[in-house]
């Protein structure tokens, strides 16, 4: 990744790095609030020799004082020197509780030997300390002077402290808030790179085009509304979202299949993708503009939800035809003042991929073709059932909806895979619910497909009358584009 995916990522996923870096403050702040101060007293020995000859025996002496000074470092941190300092202060704790708050250095190319101590108490750290200055000299003293002589060949001073620190050395807040502000960060910033890394959904047309091989005809914006208001008419219609069904409009005039477009079939991979208020927007917005004879078959006999996204009685359509209860014209529901007509799906049969895939399916789709310009077949999601394969079947081509952020890679491939198998022709595919800005900033509570409760809904046959006059005005304020011309796919044809 360079420079750019980097800044590309932080904005799309500029929450993770402001909620871990929040989380990092807050334990920085924790953390500080709940340590207990704790203080320093300092002392400094000087380590010689006795040796008082020439030049040469002096600079020898040093050397061996450099030496002996790393293993009075060690000395200083052991339990011996720690049980004398304990029975010096008559303190109610061990000799390796009390070596456990001292901490000696030695000072790089000297004979110095700078020793730390640190307590919870203030007069406790001096005290240690100053018996540790006793002490020490006292230890070496003892361990350096040989049996047959009366003094040692080293010498060990305290040359400076004990000195106390007047400010507690722990905690110290700037620098445990600074350590929370850099690993909050690299944190925040590591989480959503690896987020991004392992994110397999659909975000941009560009990508759905590449795995698709079919060229992206429309790209529709999220709309909070669509909810309440599915069709984007009446004050709707003015939106993003109804002018990009205008643009999907114009862009079907330029799709090559190689014969007539008259069955359309709405694809899904999964449910919960918009392909059902796709559907009625699609028709509504054609019937509308283009003056066309729409019909618009509701072809999920499993949860069918166009008839209540229109308002239209459903409980005799399809099925009922299909199975020959009664006849087309008893069913098909004519819509406003265009000529959009709306075949629900009727009766909720045990046996959708049968009814679909029967011969009486087919015969009816080429008797309405005669009387329709154009047939909008609202079908199943492709993976959880065979229908939609089924249904596309039948469609001299179908428009592949996927929902942005939702749909991932493979759920695209198996649904490809499957309207292979079916021989069905892809003409194109349809990115739904793109949020308007901040790339994933939005999050979808709702869906707009499968198993939402649409009682609440108004019935929008009086909002049809509208559609008209009000779509009439807009399409001349449309800027539709071409459809690409896709690159050709193996495993399905695409047109």
């Amino acid at each position: 990744m360079n420079l750019h995916d980097y800044l590309r990522v932080l904005r799309k996923r500029w929450p993770f790095v402001v909620i871990t870096f929040a989380v990092a403050m807050v334990l920085g702040v924790l953390v500080t609030l709940n340590t207990t101060p704790r203080y320093a007293s300092t002392l400094t020995f000087f380590v010689t020799t006795s040796n008082q000859g020439s030049a040469g025996d002096a600079y020898q002496g040093g050397l061996y004082s450099q030496q002996r000074v790393k293993s009075y470092a060690d000395l200083l941190t052991s339990e011996r020197l720690g049980q004398a300092v304990v029975d010096d202060l008559a303190l109610p704790m061990s000799a390796v509780t009390l070596v456990s708050k001292v901490d000696a250095i030695v000072v790089p190319d000297t004979v110095l030997l700078r020793v730390t101590v640190t307590d919870t108490s203030k007069d406790q750290s001096l005290r240690i300390a100053q018996a540790l200055g006793r002490q020490f000299t006292r230890l070496v003293g003892q361990l350096e002077t040989p049996p047959d002589a009366a003094a040692a060949p080293v010498k060990v001073e305290v040359v400076g402290g004990p000195r106390l620190e007047a400010a507690p050395v722990a905690p110290r807040p700037l620098r445990n808030m600074g350590i929370a502000v850099a690993l909050g960060l690299l944190l925040g910033v590591g989480l959503a790179v690896l987020r991004e890394t392992l994110d397999t959904s659909i975000r941009s047309a560009e990508a759905l085009r590449d795995i698709s091989g079919a060229p992206d005809l429309v790209t529709v914006a999220f709309d909070a509304t669509a909810k309440d208001s599915p069709l984007a008419v009446g004050d709707a219609g003015f939106s993003p979202r109804a002018e990009a069904f205008r643009q999907l409009r114009t862009n079907l005039k330029f799709v090559d299949v190689g014969r007539p477009l008259k069955v359309l079939a709405l694809v899904s991979a999964v449910p919960s993708e918009g392909k059902s208020t796709f559907a009625a927007n699609l028709a509504t917005t054609m019937a509308a503009q283009d003056g066309a004879r729409i019909l618009l078959i509701e072809a999920d006999l499993r949860r069918p939800k166009v008839a209540d996204y229109l308002g239209v009685e459903g409980s005799v359509g399809l099925t009922n035809v299909l199975i020959g209860q009664v006849g087309i014209d008893d069913v098909l529901q004519p819509l406003g003042r265009n000529d959009l007509w709306v075949l629900p799906s009727g009766s909720i049969p045990p046996n959708p991929s049968e009814l679909l895939a029967s011969p009486r399916m087919h015969e009816l789709l080429e008797e309405l073709k005669s009387r329709y310009d154009l047939i909008i077949l609202d079908s199943p999601a492709l993976l959880p059932v065979t229908d939609g394969a089924v249904a596309a079947s039948h469609a001299d081509g179908s428009l592949l909806i996927v929902r942005y952020g939702h749909t991932t890679r493979t759920q695209v491939n198996k649904a490809l895979d499957m309207l292979a198998a079916v021989d069905a022709t892809i003409i194109g595919c349809g990115l739904n619910m793109v949020p308007g800005k901040g790339g994933d900033a939005y999050t979808y509570q709702y869906d707009y497909g499968y198993g939402d409760d649409t009682s609440h809904r108004p019935r929008l046959v009086d909002q049809l009358e509208e559609a008209k006059h009000l779509t009439g005005r807009q399409s001349a304020a449309s800027s539709p584009r071409p459809a690409a011309r896709p690159r050709r796919r193996s495993r399905a044809k695409v047109h």
